[in-house]
């Protein structure tokens, strides 16, 4: 089942997501940060459990963001990435949004999702304001991938 994230979803998301970070697959987060932007989220829960995570970030009028994918370890390579994903896809074409992009390690996981490649030089200066805080800045390795809607 996929659904808003809860303010009681804050502290799974938050292990979710640094599990990850720590292997450099993807970009902490803070609690307070989590907090700030859990509206942006949806989770997925098998057995009443949260087990994946995903937000929808809107950066312009017609541009949206996909950020903080993570799903539980024991749950990968099942599916759960692709309905999260799916999810910002239907609510980014709710809102009238006609692009969606993501900035990635995991390019085949997006192609296979329709995604392409795009230089970042394409993407507005706006989404480098996140970019600032990353460990990995300026030497960044992540792909620019966009979606049209």
């Amino acid at each position: 089942m996929i659904r808003k994230a809860k303010i009681k979803d804050v502290q799974v998301i938050h292990e979710l997501i640094n599990h990850y970070a720590k292997a450099g697959d993807m970009l902490p987060r803070s609690l307070n940060q989590l907090y700030e932007e859990l509206q942006n989220f949806y989770v997925v829960e098998k057995n009443k459990k949260v087990i994946g995570c995903c937000a929808l970030d809107i950066t312009w009028e017609d541009l949206a963001e996909i950020k903080a994918l993570a799903v539980s370890p024991e749950f990968a390579r099942k599916g759960y990435g692709q309905m999260l994903v799916k999810q910002c896809l239907l609510n980014a074409k709710w809102l009238g949004i006609k692009r969606v992009f993501a900035l990635t390690f995991k390019l085949g996981f997006f192609k296979k999702m329709g995604f392409k490649t795009i230089n970042k030089d394409k993407l507005p200066h706006k989404i480098w304001s996140e970019c600032i805080r990353c460990p990995f800045f300026p030497n960044c390795n992540e792909i620019a991938v966009i979606k049209n809607i």
